[in-house]
């Protein structure tokens, strides 16, 4: 697979440093992970992203697409926070969340709302701060605030420890049985300061 330019010193970078890794790079479109044509976000749209972060939990991509759907047919696809916290909960149950989901999207749109978090400044925080803000919603955790990060923010040295996915592509890519924390750090030290498109790349080995 050829390389876009916007990409050739991240590549240069994991060829010098991991060429396990590196090579499992070469077989990933960044494009369509990672597009790095980033355009100007408001605080909405990352109110809707997290949102959708928040339905889309313990869910295949497909049934989360699905439920999201169902969730934006009811609301209308560009919803308000204030219209979340007008539906009932009942009404938004039978979209199809669960209980504990329905309460996580109404903690997401007050926070909002009352302006708890700031969304407008997200972008232009550090890493570990925007995951201390995001955690403060009920329901998100550091995994769901890294794919944030990752995929709203497209911050390019984000990697997700507590991934199941992650640990089982460094198991698969690294013959290592049982990988302990440390040695997944160990691992994954050297790919700074782009461990997103490791973490990439370690998706997408698995679906090989």
């Amino acid at each position: 697979m050829s390389t876009p330019r916007q990409y050739t010193h991240i590549f240069a970078h994991f060829k010098s440093v991991d060429p396990v890794i590196y090579q499992a790079l070469l077989a990933v479109d960044l494009d369509k992970w990672f597009n790095k044509v980033k355009k100007r976000a408001s605080s909405t749209d990352y109110f809707v992203a997290l949102c959708r972060a928040i339905v889309g939990q313990q869910l295949s991509g497909k049934a989360a697409d699905a439920i999201y759907n169902k969730f934006t047919s009811f609301f209308g696809d560009n919803y308000a926070a204030s219209q979340i916290l007008q539906a009932t909960d009942q009404s938004i149950r039978d979209i199809g969340l669960s209980w504990a989901k329905v309460k996580y999207v109404k903690d997401l749109a007050c926070k909002f709302e009352e302006r708890e978090i700031d969304f407008a400044a997200l972008d232009s925080l550090a890493d570990d701060t925007v995951v201390a803000a995001l955690t403060k919603v009920k329901g998100v955790g550091p995994w769901t605030a890294e794919m944030f990060l990752m995929f709203t923010l497209r911050r390019e040295n984000v990697f997700s420890f507590g991934d199941l996915g992650l640990r089982k592509g460094i198991i698969k890519l690294y013959a290592v049985a049982a990988p302990s924390l440390q040695q997944i750090e160990k691992i994954v030290a050297p790919w700074q300061p782009y461990r997103t498109f490791g973490s990439i790349a370690l998706w997408q080995s698995l679906e090989k």
